[in-house]
């Protein structure tokens, strides 16, 4: 668990950007004090909760705006037919699932570098930071590139029913341009998360979602375009947030931009290795979810089966959305805290993020199971899909649950660097343990598509227990001395 950023020669002198509290539980340095009674834990859980919202408040608002432009997507095409729902859903759900998670996991090194460099007062290093991932992402796009041109007959061949796979590679290729926009909008949504300039991000996500669905209307029910009304609209969106997140740099962060710099391509290799890294741990999350979709696509019925489950999905994804925001801010929490060298600070915003992730997942289970038969309509008209998704709600109620804790030790360890560790930690999990025992249990035990969920909710459960030991076994003390 080595910095990626720090050693002790080039470690600045450090000041307090956290609002440091002036009772006994802040310290001369601007960390806590040991927690002693009931009354100081409660104290330190509302300092926290707030400095956590502040920031997670706005970011998970933001992504879950940025969201909805796939969601309603899919709802404005599902209301064209099921063969087209389907279709988009597999396009968005598996191919640009796949370039999202790669892209969105090395952009996620800013996470840790940019905060770490912030936490230190080295805020200079911010701009230089995010051109190098603009360099790196933009190169990426065009290794990702072939797998759109071609998604037609790589769906083929991961076996979906020809009908799909055509209108799907389609589409595909009709959204290229919003992968290419992925490489702007990421480092510069991270650069932007490490200063906590998070507002103008959720104002950003407001107007283009609005948009959105107003161009959606526009190009399907008025132009009927169809799904390529659909794809005009998803590029679009995706351009529009990328180009006003860099106008609102260049024109209102002097501190951390500086202008255009040869820097950025200094140590080009070892960034590049980080984020290949962070790409790693956070893709296995990712690719495993659409994994699932690929194979409930071999089922009987596949238009159903899968049309249910990414209805299911798209749900779910919702919620994801938002504790992505929560992700991202505890990320910037610990990067911050352990660049200024505050161990207590990071491992009581852990304990207290965690906790309340927990009560969120529950109370979204409960509305889950609550709405089990009618949250359905919303995305077909087709009575046999809306029970489709209805059998399949007590399994989305708990992976609600368990997908409310493990973004937040995600989120952790990308604050901390320990992205490599992660990585092995999600292989084993999700696909040595994971997908196997979904594949049995759906296929061989003749369950279906509850079999191949039930199969990912046991990976996604183990994983969580392990990264939970992982972080209560965590020396925090060690860590801040790194940075």
């Amino acid at each position: 668990m080595d910095s990626p950023l720090f050693d002790e020669d080039s470690k600045l002198e450090t000041v307090d950007l956290h609002h440091a509290p002036t009772t006994r539980l802040g310290s001369d340095e601007g960390d806590y004090m040991p927690v002693n009674n009931f009354y100081e834990a409660k104290a330190v859980c509302c300092k926290e909760s707030a400095k956590l919202w502040a920031i997670a408040g706005p970011i998970a608002f933001n992504i879950l705006c940025n969201y909805g432009t796939n969601s309603f997507t899919n709802i404005f095409v599902g209301h064209i037919g099921d063969v087209e729902l389907s279709a988009v859903a597999i396009s968005l759900s598996v191919i640009a699932n796949f370039s999202f998670g790669f892209l969105l996991g090395m952009g996620s090194a800013l996470e840790t570098l940019c905060g770490q460099a912030f936490g230190a007062g080295q805020v200079y290093l911010l701009g230089v930071y995010m051109q190098r991932s603009w360099i790196i992402l933009f190169v990426a796009c065009f290794f990702i590139l072939p797998l759109y041109i071609f998604a037609t007959p790589v769906l083929k061949l991961l076996g979906q029913e020809e009908e799909i796979a055509e209108l799907a590679g389609e589409f595909t290729i009709q959204v290229i341009p919003q992968m290419f926009s992925l490489a702007i909008n990421f480092p510069t949504q991270k650069f932007l998360q490490a200063q906590s300039k998070v507002g103008v991000l959720a104002w950003i996500g407001l107007v283009a979602l609005i948009i959105h669905i107003g161009v959606l209307f526009l190009l399907i029910n008025v132009f009927r375009w169809g799904t390529a009304g659909a794809a005009a609209a998803y590029d679009i969106s995706a351009w529009g947030v990328a180009l006003a997140q860099v106008a609102y740099v260049v024109g209102w962060c002097k501190d951390g931009w500086k202008g255009l710099s040869w820097l950025a391509f200094r140590d080009i290799w070892s960034f590049v290795r980080l984020s290949v890294a962070s790409a790693v741990m956070l893709c296995l999350e990712i690719w495993y979810f659409m994994t699932i979709i690929i194979l409930t696509g071999h089922l009987d019925d596949p238009v159903v089966a899968v049309g249910s489950l990414s209805i299911c999905m798209n749900l779910n994804g919702w919620e994801g959305m938002l504790f992505i925001g929560v992700n991202a801010a505890i990320s910037v929490r610990i990067s911050n805290e352990l660049g200024s060298g505050h161990p207590r600070a990071a491992k009581y915003s852990v304990i207290v993020t965690v906790v309340e992730s927990l009560l969120i997942g529950i109370f979204f289970m409960a509305v889950v199971m609550a709405t089990k038969n009618h949250f359905a309509v919303i995305f077909t008209d087709t009575k046999e899909m809306q029970q489709a998704v209805g059998k399949l709600a007590y399994l989305l109620g708990i992976t609600m649950v368990l997908n409310s804790v493990q973004p937040v030790i995600s989120g952790v360890a990308v604050g901390g660097g320990w992205q490599a560790l992660v990585a092995y930690i999600n292989l084993f999990c999700y696909y040595i343990v994971g997908l196997p025992l979904g594949f049995l249990l759906g296929y061989k035990a003749k369950i279906g598509v509850e079999g191949i969920w039930i199969g990912m909710i046991c990976g996604t459960f183990l994983q969580t227990l392990i990264l939970l030991f992982v972080v209560w076994r965590t020396n925090w003390n060690k860590e801040a001395r790194k940075f």
